[in-house]
């Protein structure tokens, strides 16, 4: 019988160990060919030049071609890597230039909305009739003590009744020198 010990959940689903480990091996064995990569290019070309007829060879601009081809493939995907990486470098400027500014909110009040998900006696997540979960909105209003980044995202770290709270910048409704 399966505990919560020798169980994993995956989206949603819970495997045994066993089952689980299972399902990694396959998955680490079975290699997809949905892109041709260099390796796969010069296999091919390995095979064509095997399989062809020595009576009639193939012309050798066909091949130039392909290598050609293949050549303006291979530029286009380290473009690609390129801007995804300058894309995650100004998302990362964006997330150093937020932070600089919510760091001048430090010491000032804020009012935020957080919403909690309602739990059963058992601390599931209570739905509706149509499988939404059940949310409590609650306005809180607080002192700003600090800026910290969670998962990548900036979020302001407020005090209210001597708790403290991580609060997302969208949830913030208002900022003020003084209580609101």
């Amino acid at each position: 019988m399966a505990t919560d010990l020798n169980t994993v959940t995956v989206g949603g689903v819970t495997y045994s160990k066993a089952d689980y480990d299972a399902m990694q091996a396959s998955k680490s064995t079975t290699r997809t060919n949905d892109a041709l990569d260099k390796d796969a290019f010069l296999q091919l070309l390995v095979t064509q030049m095997q399989y062809q007829d020595p009576l009639d060879p193939q012309d050798n601009s066909e091949y130039v071609a392909q290598l050609a081809q293949f050549s303006a493939l291979e530029q286009m995907t380290n473009v690609y890597k390129s801007v995804e990486e300058v894309s995650q470098l100004v998302s990362n400027i964006d997330t150093s230039v937020l932070v600089g500014q919510l760091s001048s909110m430090i010491g000032k009040d804020i009012a935020w909305t957080q919403e909690t998900a309602q739990l059963d006696a058992n601390g599931k997540a209570v739905v509706d009739a149509n499988g939404n979960a059940v949310t409590t909105k609650t306005d809180y209003v607080g002192t700003v003590k600090g800026v910290n980044i969670v998962d990548g995202s900036p979020k302001i770290v407020a005090e209210y009744n001597g708790q403290t709270y991580q609060v997302a910048v969208g949830d913030v409704r208002q900022v003020a020198d003084s209580v609101l």
